[in-house]
C-alpha cells in the first residue's frame, strides 16, 4: 500500500497532548481505510454509493482503533494515558466521519458522530474477545473484520470480501499503522 501518511512531528521538541496525537493518528487511520476501500474497488469489489464507502471506512477504522489500543497495551502505556489517547482518537475520527457524511449530503439532522461512537464501542467490545498474535491481529479477528466489511459492501463477489480484507487489506494496513505509531506515539 503506497499512501502518504504523517509520520513525523514538525516541532520535535514540543510536548504532545493526547488530542494532538489522537488527531495525527486519526488522520492517518482515515487515509489508510480510504486507501483500502479504493484498492478493493480497483480489485473489482462493488461499492455503490459514497454512503456505502463511508460504512466500509467506519468498519475499518473501528478495527484500526482496536489495533492501536492493543499495540499501546503491548507497549505498556499506562491505563490512564492509553484511555486518554484512545478517547481523543475516537472523538477525532467521529468528527471526521460526521464531516464526511454531511459532505455526502446525507442530511443535517442525523447524529453521525453518535452513530460512529456506538459502532466503535460495539466493535471494541467484540474484538476484545479475539486473540492477537504478537504485533498482528489473529486469524479469527481478521476474519470477523472481513465479515463486517462484507456486510456493508455491495453484492458483487460478496463471498470473497472477507478473504480480501484479511489476507491483503489488513496486512498492508498493519505495515502503515505500525510505522505511524512508532513515530507519532
Amino acid at each position: 500500500m503506497k499512501i502518504r501518511v504523517k509520520s513525523k512531528w514538525n516541532n520535535k521538541d514540543r510536548e504532545r497532548t493526547a488530542d494532538d496525537i489522537g488527531s495525527a493518528v486519526g488522520f492517518n487511520l482515515w487515509r489508510v481505510a480510504g486507501a483500502n476501500v479504493l484498492h478493493m474497488e480497483n480489485e473489482g469489489f462493488q461499492t455503490d454509493t459514497h454512503h456505502q464507502r463511508l460504512d466500509v471506512i467506519a468498519e475499518l477504522v473501528s478495527f484500526f482503533v482496536h489495533v492501536v489500543d492493543r499495540l499501546l497495551l503491548k507497549n505498556e502505556y499506562s491505563e490512564d494515558k492509553r484511555r486518554e489517547l484512545i478517547t481523543a482518537l475516537a472523538l477525532n475520527l467521529a468528527k471526521t466521519m460526521k464531516d464526511n457524511r454531511l459532505d455526502a449530503a446525507e442530511g443535517e439532522n442525523a447524529d453521525y458522530k453518535g452513530a460512529f461512537i456506538e459502532l466503535l464501542n460495539a466493535r471494541m467490545s467484540e474484538y476484545a474477545g479475539f486473540s492477537y498474535d504478537g504485533d498482528n491481529p489473529g486469524f479469527q479477528l481478521r476474519r470477523r473484520v472481513g465479515e463486517h466489511v462484507r456486510d456493508v459492501m455491495g453484492e458483487k463477489d460478496n463471498k470473497w470480501i472477507p478473504d480480501q480484507v484479511m489476507d491483503i487489506e489488513i496486512p498492508d494496513a498493519m505495515k502503515v499503522i505500525n510505522r505511524v505509531l512508532k513515530s507519532l506515539v
